[in-house]
């Protein structure tokens, strides 16, 4: 199967470049200059992983992720020049699934790209027998159609949130550390910023819980990581 890859930039020259490095890896790679042609190609064509640039003329790339959040939920990782950790935890709240900073190396982009679709398509395939359902409490997790349900309904988490509750939910109680969640995101990739986990946990919080102020599920095992229980209130 030959993946398709967004890059949503500004800057022909980083588009020229991805490009090269994407196409090398037998990529098939759309770009846009804009926030606004980069909808309309998320709407057109079968995507499988966006890269997106935050600062870009008419839509920029936090409106493209929420707007593309609302019916679609392939991966994007955002490749920006801004630095500030408030940009990051900003673009993960909004749906999306990882944070390159630039400068980067495109070789490290790639190595992030070929994660993200491992780990994604991997969890999205069919499992049927050999992937019963896994159920904590309300929640039941799907394999095989890759979503999580809470008393029936669907709830919308992002493909790196539902891979996080993938992991937690095999093994209830167990604890993970955060290296060993961001593992179950971006394969041998780890990120060294504990930000990043903590805002994916607390978005997966706000969807899962009745009160993501006092988790009956995810909760936090100080100095060392996460588990997920449930004990009926």
């Amino acid at each position: 199967m030959k993946y398709n890859i967004l890059i949503v930039e500004d800057d022909a020259d980083i588009i020229e470049l991805l490009t090269l490095y994407l196409d090398s890896s037998d990529f098939h790679v759309f770009s846009a200059s804009n926030g606004e042609e980069a909808l309309q190609i998320a709407a057109s064509e079968n995507i499988s992983v966006a890269l997106v640039d935050i600062m870009m003329p008419k839509i920029n790339g936090y409106e493209f992720i929420k707007t593309v959040r609302q019916n679609t939920s392939f991966p994007i990782i955002i490749v920006s020049a801004k630095t500030m950790d408030v940009d990051e935890v900003l673009g993960l709240n909004l749906g999306a699934d990882a944070y390159i900073k630039k400068p980067f190396n495109p070789l490290v982009v790639v190595a992030q790209v070929k994660a993200v679709l491992r780990r994604t398509y991997e969890l999205d395939s069919p499992q049927t027998d050999e992937s019963p359902l896994l159920v904590v409490g309300e929640l039941e997790f799907d394999p095989e159609k890759f979503l999580l349900r809470k008393r029936g309904k669907i709830l919308p988490l992002t493909p790196a949130e539902l891979k996080i509750m993938a992991k937690l939910m095999k093994t209830p109680e167990r604890v993970y550390t955060k290296a060993q969640l961001y593992e179950c995101i971006n394969g041998d990739l780890y990120e060294t910023d504990d930000n990043t986990m903590m805002v994916h946990i607390s978005n997966i919080r706000s969807k899962i819980e009745d009160n993501p102020e006092k988790p009956n599920y995810i909760k936090t095992v100080r100095g060392l990581g996460y588990k997920i229980e449930y004990k009926k209130i």
